[in-house]
């Protein structure tokens, strides 16, 4: 079994997830602004802080995913970010693309930037302590898209970052997130999905990317957001599976799902039945930012010096979907 391969499979173990902090400077602001709480430097830290040293981080995150900002600072009682994640038993994880940009030769679409000095940056986190990296694409269901164009340009930027992760001795995070955003139907969503998760692994394993040391990060199969056509959360899973299923390698050690504008709550129940149904030998877990955050973020902004109370609400969220990761959770355990 290869290094690689043991880092994906312990940040996945025993029902774990992955806890995605990775928000850049400017959403973090947007989340503080919306509860009130001035957004600085220490704000941001303390928060995330809190987070880190909660108690289900030993018992429910396998990986927390960072921003170059956090991965940088000390906690309260100096020590480094990174160490504290390790302490706690989790894995430190690092977002290095430098974000999505208006794809040339199709102004409607993203593509994400980032690959120029990575190598030196892939680096230079090993050295932070980074076990872990994340690179996210993004896709939009519309009736010309996603284009070509797009699927290929975003399939073949997760490869070439892939690569230089792994030659680093780091697990890539492969991302390609088909948005929720829009009016299209659960089947739409499920033939984009499966077209774009298919060239990603064709361009994986053109650029010599070991399969066994990734983890997949992908959407689950939603319709659109203004879609008329809503499904119950059983099809979610069912639909979901058989996406995955036909067009995810068999090397692959583990799936963790994003929560993609879910509720907490429809994030947590769709993930228990993904797994309730799972008949295959992927490891489905998460790797959710909002829907295990979002309620703590609420308590916590009240008053930012009560880390207890934050911290049992974040608890009881993340020990939710480290059951729902194992198909145990139930609604009457929300209570």
């Amino acid at each position: 079994m290869s290094e690689l391969n043991n880092i994906a499979l312990k940040i996945l173990e025993k029902g774990k997830g992955i806890l995605a902090a990775d928000e850049s400077t400017g959403t973090m602001t947007k989340r503080l602004d919306g509860v009130n709480v001035k957004s600085t430097p220490e704000n941001r830290l303390s928060f995330r802080e809190t987070l880190f040293s909660a108690s289900s981080m030993t018992k429910c995150i396998g990986g927390v995913i960072l921003y170059d900002e956090t991965i940088r600072q000390q906690t309260s009682k100096k020590k480094k970010i990174p160490e504290l994640i390790s302490d706690m038993g989790s894995n430190p994880g690092i977002k290095v693309d430098t974000g999505a940009k208006v794809l040339a030769g199709s102004p409607e679409e993203k593509i994400t930037e980032g690959l120029d000095g990575l190598r030196e940056r892939l680096k230079e986190y090993y050295k932070l302590g980074a076990k872990f990296t994340k690179w996210r694409g993004v896709y939009n269901i519309s009736k010309n898209h996603p284009s070509k164009l797009s699927i290929q340009s975003n399939a073949h930027a997760l490869a070439r970052y892939s690569a230089l992760v792994q030659e680093t001795n780091m697990v890539p995070i492969v991302e390609p997130e088909v948005l929720m955003d829009g009016e299209h139907s659960s089947e739409e969503c499920f033939t984009k999905t499966s077209e774009v998760i298919k060239k990603c692994f064709d361009e994986l394993i053109l650029h010599k990317v070991d399969l066994k040391g990734i983890i997949l990060k992908p959407n689950m199969i939603l319709s659109g957001s203004k879609s008329k056509d809503k499904i119950s959360s059983e099809q979610v899973a069912k639909l979901t599976l058989e996406c995955l299923k036909k067009s995810v390698p068999s090397e692959v050690p583990g799936i963790a799902f994003l929560s993609g504008g879910q509720s907490e709550i429809e994030a947590t129940e769709n993930l228990d039945l993904i797994n309730k149904y799972n008949d295959t030998n992927f490891i489905m877990s998460f790797s959710y930012g909002r829907a295990l955050q979002q309620s703590a973020l609420k308590y916590w902004s009240k008053d930012i010096h009560n880390s207890d109370g934050a911290q049992q609400i974040f608890n009881h969220r993340a020990k939710m979907n480290a059951l729902a990761a194992q198909g145990k959770w139930s609604k009457d355990l929300e209570n």
